[in-house]
């Protein structure tokens, strides 16, 4: 039985009643909403730090040096530095106090797991010197977090806990055929009573959906909980799920109180379905990721250190490949080993559906860890995996521009794309549409406008999320401002000129806590006014985009790069060497995206987008673009495809062509 991805989705109109006169967590989602209950507005995408105002980077040598200056015993860990709690009384043993306070190897963040304190460098800077003084740690209560916001953490709880409460084990449901029912319709027919009973799992009824608990690791009290509801499409089976607190809030390593002390082995999964399936099945310690392949958070890090051998198992596509082998650099590679996705390794509970081996599949996990030099049997099964999935490795797929997905084929990590157009043409409209539309499918984006400021991009972006003028539907405002706060979404808050080193700081930054895969940088020109590298500018710039090219390699990670065009006559159509600098730009670029805007100088003409370079196969073209001035949004003609293949078969174009012939493929840069 084939299996949808997940789908995170607001609000199920049939779930609505579920806690019908109940108080709604402002920022939950309405299926815990009460009747009349309008939710508070506000607006709290994350934000990366100002420069001014972030906490300087540190690095390892660094923490281990100041500690060993305080006197405080450490130990090295994999991704942390481990070290006695410096928050509440202390627990001596035999051995010492136990090592509870765990210091991030990367950021200098801290976890404490006995009295769950946690904050950045500083703050443990701060608490040290506290404890010298004699005054004792603040501890997690004691923070600063702010009171709306434990207010809201405590309505999340409140409705999960309600919502609990009202779910039943399915070993108690009215009889064996509403469970056998219930179990067919999710998928998980093989898996026992006793294997749902010893994960917590639960059935609510009302709304048709599993429940998954979320325990607290000190005390195992219920601090939240997702929601998982199973749609059948013919064959397979598509889930969405909801969680309580929201998904940012939400940092359950499902499975993480059955795991024991002395436990050094454990299986990540992307899916809490499949953590149980692997569990049944090989009795192997298994812990599901509260996001799947989108997101390893670096706070759940600490209760991973006790693991000598970590083996991912996220999914069986291309992107959760991709994942893994990224948070496989988190956990460090040498104790990872990677399940690679294939027809007989698909995902744990498809593998336990088709009577598959999945001890056997474990022990054929592929080691994360590369040395310098690989031989083509080290590679034979990548390449394979590459050759049975070609559209998978083509890339996420664009849902509202087709017609660059017949070019493009799509979008892949690692690669660098310049974007120009002429000015006033609606570069960051549709670039923000662009990054939108891959946001929307997962993929973890981060925005750094440095010509407006992020106000108005935000605005602009949620106009283009609900395809409508909020401006002029208000009570709508918060439904829609609750869907968008989901997305894997995040902003820098730089803006103006900016240093090319500390864009790169941040950019790093982020790979490591928000596992991004897509950079928009809007736009280089912005950013050169402060650097002091050379007197020459166009040196400057091709400094910045091989820098780029190299970030973008090395991270795995795709950076959409906007450049202003040179000077040109308006009357003519810009090439691929109109591109503002040396030629380095369209070099080292993977693919080179055009914003044609012929309304500028033939009156009421058209918008096409030209793909003039494509390192993945070559093919390079136009289409039309529409743009709707109500939502902000460009959209194809309905006869896009007929022009795009038109645009295809012409060999030598001719630059003076009217707006209905089309221009052919450029020459290669």
């Amino acid at each position: 039985m084939a299996a949808v991805p997940l789908r995170p989705c607001r609000a199920s109109g049939r779930l609505l009643p579920l806690l019908r006169g109940g108080a709604r967590s402002r920022g939950a989602s309405p299926w815990a909403a009460g009747p009349g209950r309008v939710a508070q507005r506000r607006y709290k995408k994350d934000v990366l730090p100002e420069p001014g105002g972030a906490a300087p980077a540190v690095s390892v040598t660094e923490i281990r040096r100041y500690l060993r200056a305080q006197g405080i015993p450490f130990q090295d860990g994999y991704s942390c530095l481990h070290a006695p709690s410096l928050f509440g009384p202390e627990l001596p043993t035999a051995a010492g106090p136990p090592f509870t306070l765990f210091i991030d190897k990367t950021t200098g963040s801290f976890l404490c797991t006995a009295t769950l304190a946690e904050g950045g460098w500083q703050d443990l800077q701060a608490a040290v010197e506290l404890r010298h003084r004699g005054v004792p740690a603040p501890g997690p209560e004691e923070g600063e977090h702010e009171e709306e916001e434990a207010a809201e953490a405590r309505r999340a709880r409140e409705d999960a806990r309600r919502i609990w409460e009202r779910a039943l084990p399915l070993g108690e449901l009215l009889d064996e055929e509403e469970t056998q029912t219930t179990k067919a319709a999710f998928g998980i027919a093989p898996l026992a009573d006793s294997t749902l009973k010893r994960f917590g799992v639960r059935y609510l009824r009302a709304a048709k959906a599993l429940v998954f608990p979320w325990f607290a690791p000190r005390d195992a009290a219920l601090r939240g909980l997702k929601l998982l509801v199973a749609e059948r499409q013919g064959d397979a089976v598509s889930y969405t799920e909801e969680t309580f607190p929201r998904f940012d809030a939400y940092r359950n390593l499902f499975g993480l109180p059955l795991i024991g002390r002395r436990d050094t082995e454990v299986v990540l999964t992307g899916r809490e379905l499949d953590a149980l399936a692997l569990h049944q099945a090989t009795g192997v310690p298994c812990l599901a990721l509260p996001r799947g392949a989108t997101i390893l958070p670096p706070a759940l890090l600490p209760y991973l250190e006790q693991f000598r051998r970590v083996t991912l198992w996220l999914g069986d596509d291309l992107r959760s490949w991709e994942a893994a082998k990224l948070f496989a650099r988190k956990l460090n590679p040498k104790r990872c080993s990677l399940v690679q996705p294939g027809d007989l390794q698909p995902q744990p509970l498809e593998a336990l559906n088709r009577g598959l081996n999945l001890t056997k599949i474990l022990r054929a996990a592929l080691p994360a860890g590369h040395k310098a030099i690989v031989s083509f049997r080290q590679l034979r099964e990548e390449v394979f995996g590459e050759l049975a999935n070609s559209e998978q490795v083509a890339g996420v797929k664009w849902a509202r521009f087709p017609e660059l997905n017949k070019l493009l084929k799509g979008h892949r990590r690692g690669e660098l794309t310049v974007f120009t157009g002429p000015t006033g043409s609606g570069k960051t409209t549709f670039i923000s549409e662009y990054a939108l539309d891959l946001c929307t499918q997962g993929v973890c984006t981060l925005w750094g406008s440095f010509e407006i400021n992020n106000i108005r991009l935000a605005k602009i972006m949620l106009t283009q999320f609900a395809t409508r003028r909020l401006e002029d539907q208000l009570e709508l405002y918060d439904e829609w401002a609750d869907r968008f706060e989901d997305l894997p979404l995040y902003f820098m808050t730089f803006h103006g000129q900016q240093n090319i080193k500390t864009v790169l700081d941040t950019m790093q930054h982020a790979v490591y806590m928000y596992d991004i895969t897509h950079v928009v940088v809007d736009n280089l020109q912005f950013m050169m006014g402060h650097e002091q590298l050379s007197a020459d500018r166009l040196a400057a710039q091709d400094f910045i985009i091989g820098a780029f090219r190299k970030f973008a390699t090395d991270n795995t990670c795709h950076i959409t790069l906007v450049i202003h065009p040179r000077k040109e006559d308006d009357e003519k159509e810009l090439q691929t060497a109109s591109i503002f600098g040396s030629a380095k730009a369209s070099q080292e670029a993977d693919n080179v995206l055009i914003l044609q805007d012929r309304k500028l100088t033939t009156g009421p003409g058209k918008r096409y987008l030209q793909v003039s370079k494509n390192r993945f196969d070559g093919d390079v073209g136009v289409f039309p673009l529409e743009f709707s001035k109500a939502s902000l949004t460009f959209s194809s003609y309905g006869k896009s495809k007929a022009k795009l293949k038109k645009v295809k078969e012409e060999k030598v174009p001719s630059p003076k062509k009217g707006p209905n012939g089309g221009v052919g493929s450029s020459g290669k840069p």
